[in-house]
């Protein structure tokens, strides 16, 4: 299993949140935040690495390169799934949540989750690692990753309603209630402009 998967809880409840309060809109505005966080992360790596080591530094220079110097695939890997598998999941939310009419909340948060992960882990892995482990490495590192995804979604299901419940009481029921409408109308608008071309 990767260590970038540790977090992995965190960023399934905020997704969440996120998406059901404040729409795709809300949720794509984080998500090339979170892009934008990624890059700046590269370059600071990279003007570390160019800059000497200090003497009296107690990692030497040679690890200090072989640890981030191996960083930049990863980092366009995780550029590239970050951004494909948080599109995905947006996508895969809000047509549950249209299918659903608003209910069942554990069903789109755990199946969008479902839907984008897969694509999300073998594409930051298949990028990073490509040529450097077998593809069946590969896909068994991506298969261990995704269901330890899986199994943590289902476990953390009633954390969702609980942060949901946190939600509604910090911005007031009405308050919640209106952002939620808010971003049911917003999908239902991108929705009739996807079908007016076809009509």
């Amino acid at each position: 299993m990767t260590a970038g998967v540790i977090a992995f809880p965190i960023t399934f409840i905020v997704t969440d949140l996120l998406n059901e309060y404040y729409g795709k809109a809300g949720i794509r505005f984080v998500t090339y935040v979170g892009m934008g966080m990624i890059a700046f992360e590269f370059i600071i790596l990279q003007i570390a690495m160019a800059v000497p080591t200090a003497s009296i530094s107690p990692v030497p220079s040679s690890a200090f390169n072989t640890v981030f110097g191996a960083s930049g695939r990863v980092i366009i890997g995780s550029l590239t799934a970050y951004l494909i598998g948080q599109l995905v999941d947006i996508s895969l939310f809000h047509w549950l949540r249209n299918l659903t009419e608003g209910r069942m909340l554990w069903l789109r948060a755990t199946g969008s989750t479902f839907g984008s992960q897969f694509i999300d882990t073998f594409l930051v892995l298949f990028v990073a690692f490509a040529g450097q482990l077998r593809i069946q490495e590969i896909l068994g590192i991506t298969i261990f990753n995704y269901a330890y995804k899986f199994i943590i979604a289902i476990v953390i299901t009633p954390v969702i309603y609980l942060f949901h419940w946190v939600m509604d009481r910090y911005l007031g029921s009405e308050t919640a209630r209106e952002l939620i409408e808010q971003a049911e109308q917003n999908i239902a608008v991108e929705h009739a402009r996807v079908r007016l071309p076809e009509s």
